[in-house]
């Protein structure tokens, strides 16, 4: 399955579906191979410009797909269209689904206890326990890492989801990445599992279709959403239009 790669913001992002993932994915299970995956929207995108430690983990990883609405409408912009956004969250829920299927386990780590126990408790009701390779809170201390990595190393999993926020996740996952490499799919989820847990309300589809699930998150929080979505939305279509003009 050969991709093109599209270039946003110096970031090459692979123009593939979510179903064209989910079978890359099974490969690399099934070819005990490694896919490292980081998802960019365009806040992540925006931070990669200031921050190198994020944009080094970004970039070591070996798949990179849009998990953002808006990074789909730059690439139209651009003249380079990406076939559809790959959600973060919709990816996970699919995966967990195929791992089920095809006796593959998964490892939860991140959120706050109750919430990851949330996430155990839906999928082990939904697809019985032997999804579920193992768990742990995203709460830790430096020093807890090693630990933390041995754990998922030796849990049996497949597929590990980190829903922890940004730069942790994807620093935690460079980091640790050879250590990890025995586990098929490393990807970080971020704050799905709040939504698979119950915890936070999805946008509805009308707005995630329009794009707007970033506006239904500003609503829910709006002191701390109101810098990430609106000053960082900003300097994302900023940083487009210059990058097309510029050409």
């Amino acid at each position: 399955m050969e991709s093109k790669t599209i270039e946003i913001l110096g970031t090459q992002i692979e123009n593939f579906s979510q179903a064209e993932v989910i079978r890359k994915v099974e490969h690399a299970i099934e070819s005990n191979t490694q896919i490292h995956l980081e998802g960019v929207n365009a806040g992540k995108l925006v931070d990669m410009q200031i921050d190198a430690e994020l944009k080094e983990s970004v970039l070591c990883s070996n798949l990179i797909t849009a998990d953002g609405q808006s990074v789909i409408w730059a690439s139209n912009f651009l003249g380079t269209p990406l076939k559809e956004r790959v959600a973060g969250i919709d990816l996970m829920i699919k995966l967990v689904e195929s791992a089920s299927k095809n006796g593959y386990k998964v490892f939860l780590f991140g959120a706050k206890e109750e919430i990851v126990q949330g996430v155990v408790n839906k999928y082990t009701q939904l697809y019985g326990s032997d999804v579920i390779a193992g768990h742990r809170n995203g709460y830790f201390k430096a020093s807890d890492e090693e630990k933390i990595v041995q754990e998922i190393v030796t849990s049996g999993a497949q597929m590990l989801f980190v829903g922890i926020t940004s730069p942790i996740k994807e620093n935690f996952l460079r980091r640790h990445k050879e250590q990890l490499k025995h586990i098929n799919l490393i990807m970080g989820v971020g704050g799905s599992f709040d939504v698979i847990s119950g915890k936070t309300k999805r946008a509805p589809l009308w707005m995630q279709k329009y794009g707007l699930e970033w506006f239904y998150r500003f609503l829910q929080e709006p002191r701390r959403m109101w810098k990430r979505y609106l000053v960082g939305n900003s300097r994302f279509i900023y940083l487009v239009l210059k990058e097309r003009f510029s050409k």
